[in-house]
């Protein structure tokens, strides 16, 4: 999605506010979920007070939140210091995450989250590339600084890894791994808390992104990433699925491949309208959450996030030509106005379940 703009972290400095009413609270002998809920902190547009209206109507309404950050390249390269990067633009939204009790999540995107086949667009602007060792040095540094700093519970060193090896040149993917790696032997030096994880595509690794529908399981990436502590997942399965009744409930558990480790959505969603060729609808957004609850119960998952708490407003983003973001934007609770759709309901019904360990 793009790295948040500074205006984002100014917004928040010194910020305070009452919100919606939000959902129930859960039935202390109800039942239980064992997974975290939360969204990100993306507006439906470039506007301040939307953003925080926001970030105060889902903060109600989740106990955990997910920074999905990329390294601010230019700055970086330029001679800015990573501390100093992430002191501006990363802790002003930790805090405020923190000052609502939420468990805190971060993702770190190295490459393009939008085509897993390129260099993150800053760094292609530059011509630069994380096949140089310079550019990896600064991404290790980021990632050293926002564990150091911003001190989340669990802390993702690449996005989608799988997908990444599917489609990107092997020069990438293999620098990608020598970063990654690199950077998690500063993090055990500099004694780093954080539960370590890389992300993978589910819809990949069951073979619905171009392999014949042939699960392909993620073993790769266990064996690439051997540090892992957790694993990440990432799905928007209305690309593959024509109704969420046909994901099978194992979609999730399968993939870990019976190791004993916290599982985690960290992004995805189903679409509540047409998205290019895909025609949906907010009774089929609410119907996935529904069939989702019951995959994250079958994986015994930690956590599960969705990036758009809102739907966005494609209008006033300025996009390329090309872009495939539209594809994404109807995958909020609530529209660009803030007004819940169905699934919003479902989700509050989700998260009025008591959470067990």
């Amino acid at each position: 999605m793009g790295r948040r703009s500074k205006w984002l972290a100014l917004a928040l400095i010194g910020f305070t506010a009452c919100g919606d009413d939000g959902p129930v609270e859960p039935e202390p002998n109800g039942p239980a979920r064992t997974w975290r809920m939360g969204f990100s902190a993306i507006p439906p547009r470039a506007n301040e007070a939307q953003l925080l209206a926001a970030l105060e109507m889902w903060t109600q309404r989740g106990d955990a939140a997910i920074m999905h950050v990329s390294p601010p390249w230019g700055a970086l390269l330029s001679g800015v210091s990573a501390a100093a990067a992430v002191n501006a633009n990363e802790l002003p939204l930790a805090n405020y995450y923190r000052a609502k009790n939420l468990q805190l999540v971060v993702m770190v995107d190295a490459t393009d989250g939008l085509n897993r086949a390129a260099d993150a667009p800053e760094l292609v602007q530059l011509g630069r590339s994380i096949r140089e060792p310079a550019v990896q040095q600064v991404y290790r540094d980021f990632v050293l600084a926002l564990s150091s700093i911003v001190r989340p519970e669990y802390l993702g060193l690449a996005a989608e890894t799988n997908l990444i090896r599917l489609v990107a040149p092997p020069s990438l993917y293999t620098a990608l791994v020598e970063m990654v790696n690199a950077a998690e032997i500063d993090l055990r030096f500099a004694l780093s808390d954080a539960i370590r994880y890389v992300s993978v595509q589910v819809d990949a690794a069951w073979g619905r992104a171009g392999q014949g529908n042939v699960y392909q399981g993620v073993e790769r990436d266990f064996a690439d990433f051997s540090f892992m502590r957790a694993l990440g997942l990432s799905s928007y399965p209305y690309f593959v699925f024509p109704d969420p009744e046909d994901i099978p409930l194992d979609y999730y558990s399968r993939l870990p491949n019976g190791r004993a480790l916290p599982v985690m959505v960290v992004e995805g969603g189903w679409t509540s309208g047409t998205a290019g060729p895909i025609v949906s609808s907010p009774n089929e957004q609410a119907r996935y959450l529904r069939r989702q609850a019951m995959m994250l119960d079958s994986a015994r998952a930690q956590a599960v996030f969705q990036l758009t708490f809102t739907d966005l407003d494609v209008a006033s983003l300025n996009l390329p030509p090309g872009s495939i973001l539209p594809l994404f934007a109807l995958l909020g609770l609530v529209d660009t106005e803030l007004r819940p759709k169905a699934a919003l309901a479902v989700w509050d019904s989700l998260f009025a379940l008591r959470r067990a360990p």
